[in-house]
């Protein structure tokens, strides 16, 4: 069993959101539950019960109560939730609020700050409302931005929920054809861009990039600039800078949703084609978000909550969420170590953030960079540390209670776009344990699958739900009879959700994660579609084939090309396929290590084997090498990571 590294403080546990909704269970069904494991238990025994009960005890405002909590089909993706129900997202997050009370604060790597009261973002929400209904915007238009982390995005995003739109938003350091291979699947009639952004104290001006998706998005009927920094003025036809939308004294119209109609449109790469586009439900990601955050997270009012995210991971959304809590959300735009490597957590002491997020990969940079936090901070308002998009190894965990903070909850966390939420994340109430995940998620019936579908303890298997929950996706946008969406995760075990990470789940209800089993990148925590590194380098004339995969260490990735040079590839050939992922994808897109190869695998389908190459990678053998039309080449792959 793993060193315990934090123990609660038994009067914080006692006045946790997480205890007093045991006590809340224990009064309403007649139970006698007193740990965590046993209301895990309970939870996914008696799912419609306890969904009914989560909305009870953190009161989710309805207009209209739902009829049948739980309507459970065949097919467990076709679960039908809080049928009769009516709410919307906005009014949701927006109702009773303290409106003296700051909303959000916004920071920059420049230094720059800005705050809202609940009383200004309601005040802007109503006008940008306002706004888009007089563009002719109604129930079920989609509204898509390029936009910095910044309080106009999360206005965008809200004043288009309290009307029944779908928001879709990505980071303006995306390329032009990674957005458009995005949005141009939507059609959004409303198009949000952010006229420049910073990154490592250099200013990227996006003038061009928006040009290029006006003329590109044939569906868009209006496009809001959003000026960040001073590019000077565009025009377009039918454009309008965010700080010319009129102001409007009127109470924000909002407008009634049924719990599974959209809310969002998130992006999560496939292995093929274009990015998946998930759609994601009202009522499925409310409850889900206040789920975490209220009761795994313990958020409160007057809190602040800080995580570093872009506009374009699913992170964003879920923080967003946190002003449900009436807690301040913090915002923070550009690089986390500009213009020093510890400015994020100086932001974090100074402004006396309660809960920081971030991911693996900065906390293992701070690591490798051997920085004392403890020495120059005290971090005393902080409580909890998050971790999410790639594992946090052992050592992560040593080095924030030896050089961060002795006395704060680390809840490395996982999840997914897919979801737009967590399998596994942090619990006020348990220990955290050297290396793993607190505890499976209320409500989620997780386990480790073997390849023969067994649920194994204590070992490696496939990450796998075998109940229903509300914030898995209502479907793909426009996936003729929901093909797509059975593929990407009900085609390995019969009616299961199969994720596509490893991981082990302890007898003492710990978790493990070891990252992805599929085809899947994870670059820092951003999942790519290998489909997009291949799309991006096939107009270089000297590249034959290619094909990705994750390193060993599964916070980058490889990519091995076949050339037709007739000769060991050169820098300046590097740096070509580099750009060219650069330019049409995002910095985030670029690999690790790149490899010549004499071939590529494919199977005798003729279908390309990334898993194939992994597992050549890892040393492993492969399950059906006849499957493969030419295995000989994998010689070339069994390199030193």
């Amino acid at each position: 069993m793993n060193r315990i590294l934090w123990s609660p403080n038994p009067e914080k546990v006692e006045k946790s959101k997480m205890n007093l909704f045991m006590r809340f269970v224990n009064q309403s069904c007649s139970q006698s539950i007193e740990s965590y494991p046993e209301l895990h238990r309970w939870s996914v025994d008696n799912l419609e019960l306890f969904w009914k009960l989560v909305s009870d005890f953190l009161d989710i405002c309805y207009s209209s109560r739902s009829s049948n909590v739980m309507q459970v089909s065949d097919k467990i993706y076709q679960t039908k939730w809080f049928l009769g129900a009516k709410l919307n997202y906005a009014e949701n997050i927006l109702r009773d609020r303290p409106l003296d009370s700051v909303s959000i604060e916004f920071f920059n790597e420049l230094n720059e700050y800005r705050s809202l009261t609940y009383r200004d973002l309601c005040d802007e929400v109503a006008s940008v409302s306002t706004f888009f209904k007089s563009a002719g915007l109604s129930k079920g238009d989609r509204v898509a931005a390029m936009m910095p982390n910044i309080p106009e995005t999360v206005v965008g995003a809200l004043a288009c929920a309290s009307f029944g739109g779908i928001w879709s938003s990505c980071s303006p350091d995306f390329g032009k054809k990674a957005i458009i291979d995005r949005f141009e699947q939507i059609e959004p009639k409303i198009l949000i861009a952010c006229d420049s952004y910073t990154f490592k104290g250099k200013m990227y001006k996006c003038i061009d990039k928006i040009k290029y998706l006006v003329s590109s998005l044939k569906s868009v009927e209006k496009v809001i600039i959003v000026k960040y920094r001073d590019v000077g003025r565009i025009e377009f036809d039918n454009s309008v800078y965010w700080d010319e939308i009129p102001a409007t004294e009127k109470q924000i119209a909002f407008e009634q949703m049924d719990f599974g109609d959209p809310l969002y449109i998130m992006f999560s790469s496939g292995t093929t084609g274009k990015p998946k586009s998930i759609v994601h439900s009202v009522g499925g990601t409310l409850i889900q978000h206040v789920k975490e955050l209220g009761f795994h997270c313990d958020l409160s009012q007057n809190e602040k909550i800080l995580y570093y995210t872009t506009c374009g991971w699913m992170m964003w959304n879920w923080l967003l969420s946190g002003l449900y809590f009436k807690s301040t959300i913090v915002l923070y735009e550009g690089s986390p170590f500009f213009p020093k490597i510890d400015s994020l957590i100086d932001l974090v002491d100074k402004n006396k953030i309660n809960i920081f997020g971030t991911s693996a990969k900065y906390i293992a940079y701070l690591l490798s960079s051997n920085i004392n936090i403890k020495d120059s901070y005290k971090l005393n308002d902080l409580r909890s540390i998050l971790s999410t998009g790639s594992t946090l190894t052992p050592e992560d965990f040593d080095y924030v209670y030896n050089k961060v903070k002795s006395d704060v909850q680390l809840s490395s966390i996982s999840g997914g776009t897919d979801i737009i939420s967590c399998f596994a994340l942090g619990n006020p109430i348990l220990k955290v344990r050297r290396g793993e995940l607190q505890c499976v998620g209320l409500g989620m019936n997780v386990f480790s699958y073997s390849p023969e579908g067994n649920s194994i303890k204590n070992q490696k298997g496939e990450l796998v739900c075998t109940s229903p929950f509300p914030s898995m996706p209502i479907y793909f946008w426009k996936d003729c009879n929901n093909l797509k969406y059975q593929n990407a995760y009900f085609n390995k075990y019969q009616n299961v959700w199969t994720h596509g990470d490893f991981i082990e789940i302890k007898d003492d209800g710990g978790v493990v994660i070891y990252g992805r089993s599929d085809a899947t990148l994870n670059p820092g925590g951003v999942r790519i579609g290998t489909a997009e590194i291949y799309s991006a380098i096939s107009v270089i004339p000297y590249i034959d084939d290619s094909i990705a995969v994750n390193s060993l260490d599964e916070d980058s990735y490889i990519l091995f090309v076949k050339t037709s040079l007739g000769k060991e590839l050169e820098s300046e050939h590097l740096e070509n396929i580099r750009t060219s992922i650069k330019e049409n994808l995002s910095p985030k897109h670029l690999p690790s290590k790149i490899v010549q190869v004499s071939d590529i695998p494919y199977t005798v389908n003729g279908k390309k084997t990334e898993i194939a190459v992994r597992k050549t990678l890892l040393g492993e053998s492969l399950d059906n090498i006849d499957s493969l039309s030419n295995p000989e080449c994998l010689k070339d792959f069994k390199i030193d990571t």
